[in-house]
């Protein structure tokens, strides 16, 4: 078993923790999905499940990153906070992409970040951060100011030359209010762009940008487990990450350069106009 004095503070070696505990919480998953998955319970809204799996894996992420280093803290989506003294904190989401997951789709992903300080984005320092998708086992990985990987192979941005030329993925929030909100800034944006995609997977959207895959990611009102190591990985293969304060919530966006500027200016004059109507 893996011990504190194993792993240092090093960032590679914190990512080389979260990789190895990152692949056996994927292996639980996917022998849990075959099983198939129950319904523990509900959060914001019927439609927002929690699985037994989803406690199940962030249980055994917990544990080993106690067994590994026992002075970090932690913040996960399913038991929330621990208190640490090393100024390292641990932020997971043991199955980002629940509905998909209940549903038998594959896009799901075990997301694993390292951070400094705070556990929130506009405060924290990210180190590093890992994100494994169960269903295929494709590893994505990074350490912050380093290289993105996926697969061990590097990842590099894409570089629309327009907004017409950029396609866009965004997600959705649970509960009515927030998705009407959703859907009115997405009606704006649909005609501006290439086109639109929605995986489900908050952490395999940054992760889809840093890949080139998509050009840019958006939501607003998504939490730190959920973007954590996926937009480590995003600013490791040369995203744009930004934020900003939106009605209640905060917005993300993760973009290529090359288009960052406009889209940012779009998405918030949308968001402006929604919300004061």
């Amino acid at each position: 078993m893996t011990n504190a004095a194993a792993v240092p503070d090093a960032p590679d070696a914190l990512a080389d923790l979260a990789e190895s505990i990152a692949r056996e919480a994927a292996a639980l998953a996917v022998r849990r999905r075959a099983e198939g998955v129950e319904v523990a319970d509900r959060k914001s809204s019927i439609a927002d499940v929690v699985t037994a799996a989803d406690r199940e894996v962030e249980e055994l992420i917990r544990r080993r990153l106690r067994e590994a280093r026992p002075d970090d803290a932690f913040l996960g989506e399913e038991s929330g906070t621990a208190d640490g003294t090393s100024g390292f904190t641990w932020v997971v989401d043991p199955i980002d992409g629940t509905v998909n997951y209940l549903y038998g789709s594959p896009v799901y992903a075990v997301s694993i970040a390292v951070v400094r300080g705070v556990p929130d984005p506009s405060m924290w320092e990210p180190v590093a951060g890992v994100v494994v998708a169960p269903a295929t086992g494709q590893v994505h990985r990074a350490v912050a100011g380093g290289t993105a990987t996926l697969d061990g192979r590097p990842l590099t941005v894409s570089a629309p030359t327009s907004l017409a030329e950029t396609l866009v993925a965004t997600g959705f929030g649970y509960t009515a209010d927030r998705r009407w909100e959703q859907a009115a800034v997405l009606a704006g944006l649909v005609t501006e762009v290439r086109d639109v995609r929605r995986g489900g997977a908050a952490a395999l959207d940054c992760c889809a940008v840093g890949a080139g895959t998509v050009d840019a990611y958006y939501e607003r009102g998504i939490n730190p487990w959920d973007m954590a190591a996926g937009s480590i990985v995003a600013a490791a293969a040369g995203a744009e990450v930004r934020t900003w304060e939106a009605g209640d919530t905060r917005s993300f966006l993760f973009a290529a350069p090359s288009i960052v500027e406009d889209l940012v200016t779009l998405v918030r004059a949308l968001e402006d106009d929604v919300l004061a109507s």
